[in-house]
């Protein structure tokens, strides 16, 4: 902001100033205002009256610049007249400016700088204006109620005229007027025992005026023995079935009090039967006792407490005990309906009698409580008759503010019973935010909402219901009775595994409050939890078991059995000559592409099946052929080659059983026969089995092992 803004704004603010403070720092210019006509009087004590006429009148208008008042008489028949000058209210013509005998022309004239005024004119006779002095009050009987007086006329050599009476009750403001027709006494017709009354009186002469009202005399009627009973209730605060309540009475009137009061007896009956009696002085500390305006309630509580039984007292009596007994605590329950019409100065509340009115019931009783206010205030009952059907309360009944209403009916037994309970507003506002408002439970397509309603005197008026909204898209309505319960919610229809938000507000009759919102995430379908575990089950075994078979070909000591028992004996390539020569080849593609691979002096073994006669065999028994070998002694004793090579191959793979090739996943031919030395030496000990030093070098041992024998070839 520049500093010319700040200039134009300060004299703006200046000229403000100066444009309020006119009006009341100058005074209008003009002549001042008119005054009243002079009241003018010959004032009298109880001897004599003065021969001076005293005269006053008003002003006006309060002048704010200097005026001068100045009173002004004549003979009414006269242009001559006698003028004085004054400067205040009050001012007298002496006797010596006036004649002692006719009629008197009095005027009163203002003057300032810019004009001057003039009152109207007041004519009278300066014998006429006698005024005598107020009378004094005695009383004269206490029942009925009478006072008398003494007026000064017969003094001052006049005959006494009428009296003018007032009344009222010590502490009013009101006073209660009788004119005329009173001459020495006066009787008070309604007295009511033990209260105070005041009195004024004025009189008037043969002649002359009325004197003026008399000093207050104030008198207390004769105080007896209070009448009637107290109005006995229990305040519960806001909850009328509750058994922590106060003992709470309305004060006795005056016109039954009968006097002062001076406390209070109390009589508790307790459930086991058990009377104690409480004596409470109204002069004495309250701490047990308090009153306040029209009602007194005692600080304990009547727990425990089935009825009680309450009197008042004064110096000459006590009233008639009024007994209530206290309903059992329990539940809210509105068995008849009420009707409220409230606004911040009175509350109306209507019912329907029931059918058939039950002879028992003697009256209704009808009360509301402010929320929020402590035991015996902002609290009122009123009890009437049960064929009424109304009650109209006149107070303050603030804006915003909760009262509860609540009807009960009144046995003749005095037994209370709860009828109904209703909330009221004068006016009513939005609602303030929903506390503690969570999810209660999730499942995968419905979730239960929990939230706690606002205390009742911060919810600003009647909650119709609850607007609860899914993701700022579907909005439900809750319901909201009872009004001071927990509400919950459920939302069905959900996706599972989905994260939603969720809001919540309350709604009166002046509209909704602020939300307070949520998230949640449902939970997925048990099915497909259970697929999901499977899934993972089967991934971990489909990861797990190839990672362990590798792990035992790297380490094929580790698990011996583990490849004996899933690998087949297959031919391993790689024992061959040929792959022995290929070996070097695969290192380099470029050679395998180019040059053919062979195996040097390659041992390839010639299998002859030739039938020999049966008388060969015995003409030559050192040479001997493969038939001979398969239908020979040997062969029977079953000592045959295949024999002999099963029994290498059972030693092979009980020495070195599992040890596995990686990349065919079969045994090792190598590892069946590790070497021609141990074949050799196994060839020795095998004395039964037929084989030949030329076989054995032309047929390598791959060969050997995986070539068909001639006894599996016959067998085909």
């Amino acid at each position: 902001m520049g500093p010319h803004v700040m200039a134009t704004l300060r004299k703006r603010w200046m000229l403000s100033i100066l444009l309020v403070n006119l009006p009341t720092g100058f005074a209008p210019e003009g002549p001042p205002a008119r005054p009243s006509h002079p009241e003018c009087f010959r004032p009298c004590d109880e001897k004599s009256c003065s021969v001076d006429i005293h005269c006053t009148w008003n002003q006006g208008s309060d002048p704010q610049i200097p005026t001068n008042y100045s009173l002004h008489c004549e003979p009414k028949n006269s242009e001559e007249g006698y003028v004085t000058n004054c400067t205040s209210s009050s001012n007298v013509i002496h006797r010596e400016d006036f004649p002692n005998y006719g009629e008197l022309r009095v005027w009163v004239e203002a003057k300032n700088q810019h004009g001057s005024a003039r009152s109207q004119e007041n004519v009278f006779n300066t014998a006429d204006i006698i005024k005598p002095p107020p009378p004094t009050i005695t009383l004269r009987q206490q029942e009925p109620l009478e006072i008398e007086w003494r007026s000064f006329c017969g003094e001052l050599d006049l005959s006494v005229g009428t009296c003018d009476v007032r009344n009222r009750i010590a502490g009013n403001q009101v006073w209660l007027e009788h004119e005329g027709g009173f001459l020495h006494t006066y009787t008070l017709d309604s007295s009511l025992p033990g209260t105070a009354f005041e009195f004024q009186v004025r009189c008037s002469c043969s002649i002359g005026l009325i004197s003026d009202w008399s000093a207050i005399h104030r008198i207390r009627c004769e105080e007896k023995a209070p009448v009637g009973e107290l109005d006995v209730w229990r305040d519960c605060e806001i909850s009328p079935t509750s058994f922590d309540c106060a003992l709470t009475w309305k004060t006795l009137p005056m016109s039954r009090a009968c006097g002062v009061i001076l406390g209070y007896e109390v009589t508790l009956f307790h459930n086991d039967g058990t009377p104690v009696l409480l004596n409470f002085s109204t002069s004495e500390p309250r701490d047990k006792l308090l009153c306040h305006e029209m009602q007194c309630h005692l600080t304990s509580s009547l727990k425990d407490v089935s009825s009680v039984n309450v009197s008042a007292f004064n110096a000459w009596g006590v009233t008639v005990p009024s007994h209530l007994a206290l309903p059992a605590p329990g539940q809210d329950k509105n068995e008849q309906a009420i009707a409220l019409e409230m606004n911040e100065e009175n509350l109306t509340v209507s019912w329907d009698l029931p059918t058939p009115l039950s002879p028992h019931l003697k009256e209704y009783v009808v009360q509301y409580k402010q929320a929020g206010c402590p035991p015996g205030q902002g609290f009122d009952w009123v009890k009437v008759t049960k064929s009424q059907t109304s009650v109209f309360f006149k107070g303050q009944f603030k804006k915003y503010t909760p009262f509860q209403v609540s009807l009960f009916k009144v046995s003749h037994r005095r037994n209370v019973h709860h009828l109904s309970s209703s909330i009221g507003y004068s006016v009513e506002g939005t609602p303030s935010t929903v506390s503690s408002f969570k999810v209660l439970s999730i499942a995968a397509t419905q979730v239960t909402l929990f939230w706690e309603p606002a205390p009742l005197s911060k919810q600003n008026g009647v909650i119709l219901f609850y607007q609860v909204g899914l993701d700022k898209q579907t909005v439900y309505n809750a319901s909201t009775s009872p009004q001071y319960e927990n509400g919950t919610c459920e939302l069905n229809h959900l996706s599972p595994g989905q994260e939603y938000e969720v809001w919540i507000q309350a709604v009166t009759a002046a509209g909704p409050g602020a939300r307070a919102t949520a998230r949640f995430k449902t939970k997925q379908h048990e099915n497909y939890v259970g697929l999901k575990r499977t899934m993972l089950a089967l991934l971990f075994l489909g990861i797990c078991i190839p990672a362990l078979l590798c792990c035992c070909r790297v380490e094929n000591k580790v698990c011996p059995q583990v490849s004996s028992c899933f690998y087949e004996k297959v031919p391993d390539p790689r024992n061959s000559h040929i792959f022995t020569q290929m070996k070097h080849q695969i290192n380099d593609p470029f050679r395998g592409i180019c040059i053919p691979i062979y195996e040097p002096h390659p041992k390839i073994s010639v299998l002859e099946v030739v039938q020999i006669q049966s008388g060969a065999f015995k003409s030559t028994p050192k040479k001997t052929s493969f038939s001979d070998e398969l239908t020979g002694p040997k062969a029977r004793d079953g000592c045959s080659r295949m024999d002999c090579q099963d029994e290498q191959s059972e030693d092979a793979v009980t020495e070195e059983c599992g040890r596995t090739d990686h990349r065919y996943e079969r045994e090792e031919y190598s590892k069946m026969v590790d070497s021609e030395e141990e074949e050799r030496e196994m060839e020795e000990h095998r004395d039964d089995c037929w084989n030949s030093s030329e076989d054995e070098q032309l047929t390598s041992g791959y060969e050997k092992h995986f070539m068909p024998t001639a006894l599996e070839i016959l067998e085909v």
